[in-house]
C-alpha cells in the first residue's frame, strides 16, 4: 500500500478539489478514521436486520396512519446460522445484501484504499449508508411502497433486484482489486490502470455501485424507489465524480489519458454512457 512519501502534488483547481470526497494523490495513514469507518460499516447490517426482524422504528409509522407487511413465515434452509435470525426468505436476502455492501466497502478501506480517510469522512460515509440502506427496508416494510406485493417467492423485483445487486457490486470489487494490484507494481508507478474491466468503462467502479445501489432499491421499493435511487447515483457520478476525477487524470496521465479515453468512450456502464 502507498505511504505518505509516495504522495503527489494534486494538479487540479481549488474547486475541483473540494468537489471530490477523495483526496487524490495523498497517501498519508489515518488508521483512526479508517478503523472508524471499518466499525460503522461493520454494525450498520445490525440496525436493518433491527427494522426487518423487529420492526424498529414502526411504531412511529403506524402513528401516523400507514401500515407494514406482516413479518412472514420465518426460512428454513437448514442452516443453523442463518434460520435462527428468524426472517422471511425475502427479508432474508434484503438482510444479505445489507452485509454483502458492508463487507464490500469494508474490504475497500481496508485492503484496497490507500487515500486518507479522516474521522469525520468515516462518520459521514457510515451515517450516508445507514439512511440510504433504511430507506430502502422501510420501503420494503411500508404496504403502499413495498416491492413485495405478491404471494409467490421469489418475486421478480426480488430477481431483477438482486441480479443487478450482485453484478454491480462484483462489478464494483473485481475492478478496485485489478486496480489495487496494477498500482502496487513498482513497475506501474505514474501509470493509469486501463487493463481489466477499465477497458470497458473509464470509472467501472462507479457504474459497478450504481447498478447495485439500484439492485438494492428495486428489491426493497420497487422501480420507483430504484428509478429515484439510481438517478440520483448517476447523477452525482456524471455531474460531479466522474468531472473532477477527469481533470486530474488528465492533468497527471497526460496524452496517456487522452488515448485510454479514445480507446474507452464509456464513462460509467458499457454501451450505455
Amino acid at each position: 500500500m502507498p505511504s505518505a512519501q509516495d504522495s503527489i502534488q494534486d494538479p487540479r483547481a481549488e474547486g475541483s478539489k473540494k468537489r471530490d470526497l477523495i483526496a487524490r494523490g495523498d497517501y498519508t495513514e489515518t488508521p483512526a478514521g479508517k478503523a472508524t469507518f471499518f466499525a460503522l460499516r461493520a454494525i450498520e447490517p445490525y440496525l436493518q436486520y433491527s427494522i426487518l426482524a423487529h420492526g424498529l422504528g414502526t411504531s412511529l409509522i403506524h402513528r401516523i396512519g400507514l401500515r407494514t407487511l406482516p413479518p412472514g413465515l420465518p426460512a428454513n434452509t437448514g442452516i443453523g446460522l442463518i434460520d435462527g435470525l428468524g426472517l422471511s426468505p425475502y427479508r432474508l436476502v434484503l438482510f444479505g445484501m445489507a452485509v454483502g455492501a458492508a463487507v464490500k466497502q469494508n474490504v475497500w478501506v481496508a485492503a484496497l484504499s490507500g487515500e486518507p480517510m479522516p474521522v469525520s469522512a468515516a462518520i459521514t460515509v457510515g451515517a450516508f449508508n445507514a439512511v440510504v440502506n433504511s430507506v430502502n427496508t422501510y420501503a420494503f416494510l411500508l404496504t403502499t411502497t413495498s416491492a413485495s406485493t405478491e404471494s409467490d417467492f421469489p418475486q421478480p423485483a426480488l430477481i431483477i433486484g438482486s441480479t443487478l445487486y450482485a453484478v454491480g457490486l462484483a462489478t464494483e470489487l473485481i475492478s478496485e482489486v485489478q486496480r489495487k494490484r496494477f498500482k502496487s507494481d513498482p513497475k506501474n508507478k505514474g501509470k493509469a490502470y486501463t487493463g481489466g474491466l477499465w477497458q470497458f468503462a473509464r470509472h467501472i467502479n462507479y457504474g459497478g455501485y450504481t447498478l447495485w445501489r439500484t439492485g438494492y432499491a428495486i428489491a426493497g421499493g420497487g422501480y420507483t424507489l430504484s428509478a429515484v435511487v439510481g438517478a440520483f447515483f448517476f447523477w452525482d457520478f456524471s455531474q460531479r465524480a466522474v468531472p473532477v476525477l477527469n481533470e486530474y487524470c488528465e492533468k497527471r496521465y497526460g496524452s496517456a489519458w487522452e488515448k485510454f479515453k479514445m480507446d474507452t468512450p464509456y464513462n460509467l456502464i458499457p454501451y450505455l454512457y
